[in-house]
């Protein structure tokens, strides 16, 4: 079984770029002249948001560097406390929002930590699926369609991390 799903997996990209050539063809489309378009849009689309990028993970790696990070767990113990999540998520839980590779690597450091089936890990892993990069997300999508104001959405977005690091705490303490 397992010989067949790796088979699959390997298969699974070419055979959807072969299908894609074959729609093509059959409907008499230039599939090469438009895989150009397309990757010159996708270049184009790169080019205007890189600034934005740059400015996300300069000010990621100020706040991992400057301390704040550590600072702001300390300030938010007694609602952390309240809420019973573990204080060792709560820099993943900051940084979620902000950075994925930022809150990828503090998810790694708290598996190396505290292990993958603790509730410490449990919950980290469920933060990570349940929650977004949500200030990346919204400066790629907005600045790519030209929206200027923000304010709303991210407030949104937001509410909807905090209500996934909250459920994820609360189911995992159910479920362990």
């Amino acid at each position: 079984m397992t010989n067949v799903i790796n088979y699959l997996s390997n298969a699974a990209v070419p055979g959807i770029i072969m299908l894609i050539i074959i729609y093509g063809l059959k409907e008499k489309n230039k599939v090469f002249d438009t895989f150009l378009v397309g990757a010159k849009e996708g270049i184009e689309i790169v080019f205007k948001m890189f600034p934005t990028l740059i400015g996300i993970f300069l000010a990621v790696g100020a706040l991992r560097s400057s301390g704040l990070i550590d600072f702001i767990v300390d300030l938010m113990s007694p609602l952390v406390e309240l809420l019973k999540m573990p204080s060792e998520v709560m820099p993943l839980a900051l940084l979620r929002p902000i950075s994925g590779s930022a809150s990828m690597a503090v998810a790694v450091d708290i598996m190396k930590n505290y292990g993958v089936d603790t509730l410490i890990g449990l919950i980290s892993s469920v933060i990570m699926g349940s929650t977004e990069t949500t200030f990346y997300t919204i400066a790629i999508y907005t600045s790519c369609v030209g929206i200027k104001k923000t304010r709303g959405i991210l407030l949104a977005a937001l509410a909807a991390d905090i209500a996934g690091m909250v459920a994820s705490t609360i189911i995992c303490r159910i479920m362990s």
